[in-house]
């Protein structure tokens, strides 16, 4: 792609816009940057690009911003249906994401890794399997840092490890990872989607550009996944913690096992894997399987899977207070990360829901509360939906509003050998920033109960 004196608009000033931006100046672009958001609310970013010589407009597009451009960059937070995008497009315009354009210029091997759930715990591991294996690898994406950002750093044996959301792979044209893992599709972000199939749609796009000697990773526990595999060219491997597949990685008699045209290997014991709950096995029987395909031996991964700690904001314990342990899931920003999240303990639960609705259906958690929790308390803008839906004695239901009330109220009821566990399955937009600011301000709340 050549960018040197190209008219180039990139909308939305999120870290991957910012990025982004910066990128393209750098390789000769005449950069404009354009956000809904105020002057005052990106206030951070806004000098940094003046500096580069980027011209910036704030507070919303302006009607000729979007005319007469070679190129459009949009990043991940701005849905590709709002009206200056479809008239873009209707002009001829070229629209893409930040993830087609770091495609563009990321010369190694791609392992692309989405799914609704165990993204970047996967992605995390993956990258330190390969690490541990002896492969240079940068990891990025949906993760935290932008994967244009690698661009500069990786050479053609550098090994590329992003998470990849549904948001990113709707505006992609050529991305075409070697490896593409799916670890699981369950409703989520129908708020923007609209509907699971279309969710589902932009999800199978990461199959999209590979070829026969590529690879696909899917969950053969998941009737989505399986039914995704129809869907690539590439040679599909599977993963599954509940049965034995024909190529890919699985459990016998607690051992994990991978499978390929060489033959079947052992790579380490199920006991051995430091993180808690079932849909960590299968985050890691997932890497384990990346892993294997990028040539990583078994001990290199068993290594990197044994000193593999828990990712922040991930089921992340946090501390015991006076008998009672505290765990962070904010992460848990959909239905069913907050159903893994539970059936990771037992009972005796107090679990804090609530936060920004993404249209989710809250009543199928009503078996686990039954079975485990003792205690619900409500936050967020999405408090009354989940009041209205959960099937919970109303006594146990506390309407706590804030996190801050949520956690001194669940501190005051919970006893020795209970569990106060943060799995909000909602997003955070409606008190936070992002879930890393919430799953912080948690913690910091936590360590001022002592």
């Amino acid at each position: 792609m050549e960018l040197n004196d190209k008219r180039v608009l990139v909308v939305g000033l999120g870290k991957s816009g910012v990025a982004s931006a910066l990128f393209l100046k750098a390789h000769g672009a005449r950069v404009t940057v354009s956000d809904t958001k105020s002057g005052d609310e990106l206030r951070n970013e806004i000098p940094v690009l003046l500096d580069h010589g980027i011209t910036v407009e704030t507070g919303g597009h302006g009607d000729r911003t979007f005319r007469g451009q070679d190129l459009i960059v949009v990043s991940p937070g701005v849905p590709v249906d709002a009206p200056p995008l479809v008239q873009a497009r209707a002009l001829g315009e070229s629209v893409i994401g930040e993830i087609e354009l770091a495609a563009q210029f990321l010369p190694g091997p791609i392992v692309a890794i989405t799914g609704s759930n165990g993204k970047t715990t996967t992605t995390t591991l993956a990258g330190e399997i390969m690490a541990a294996a002896g492969f240079p690898a940068l990891v990025g994406g949906n993760i935290g840092t932008p994967a244009i950002s690698l661009a500069e750093r990786a050479k053609p044996e550098t090994v590329i490890v992003l998470e990849i959301s549904s948001f990113q792979l709707e505006t992609i044209q050529t991305f075409r990872p070697k490896v593409a893992v799916v670890l699981n599709v369950t409703p989520d972000h129908l708020d923007r989607h609209r509907t699971f199939d279309i969710y589902v749609n932009a999800k199978a796009r990461i199959f999209e550009n590979q070829q026969a000697n590529d690879f696909a990773v899917l969950n053969a526990d998941d009737p989505t996944c399986v039914s995704m595999a129809a869907r690539t060219k590439a040679q599909v491997f599977w993963f599954s913690r509940q049965k034995e597949v024909e190529q890919g990685a699985w459990v016998r008699d607690g051992n994990i096992l991978f499978r390929d045209a060489a033959g079947q290997k052992e790579i380490l014991l199920v006991s051995e894997i430091p993180l808690k709950g079932a849909h960590n096995l299968e985050n890691v029987l997932a890497a384990v399987c990346a892993g294997a395909l990028m040539g990583c031996a078994p001990d290199k991964i068993r290594l990197a899977v044994r000193d593999f700690k828990a990712v922040e904001h991930r089921l992340e314990f946090v501390a015991t207070v006076h008998g009672v342990d505290y765990y962070n899931d904010s992460k848990a920003t959909n239905v069913d990360a907050t159903i893994k999240a539970l059936e990771s303990f037992p009972a005796n639960i107090h679990l804090i829901l609530g936060g920004k609705d993404k249209g989710s259906d809250y009543s199928v958690l009503n078996d686990l509360l039954r079975q485990r929790v003792k205690r619900v308390y409500t936050i967020g803008a999405a408090a009354a939906k989940i009041e209205s839906q959960i099937v919970f004695p109303k006594s146990e239901i506390v309407h706590a509003e804030t996190l801050e009330n949520a956690v001194r109220k669940a501190h005051s009821a919970a006893v020795s050998g209970d569990v106060v566990l943060l799995a909000p399955a909602c997003a955070s937009f409606d008190q936070f920033k992002n879930y890393e600011h919430r799953g912080k301000a948690f913690k910091e709340i936590v360590r001022g109960l002592g």
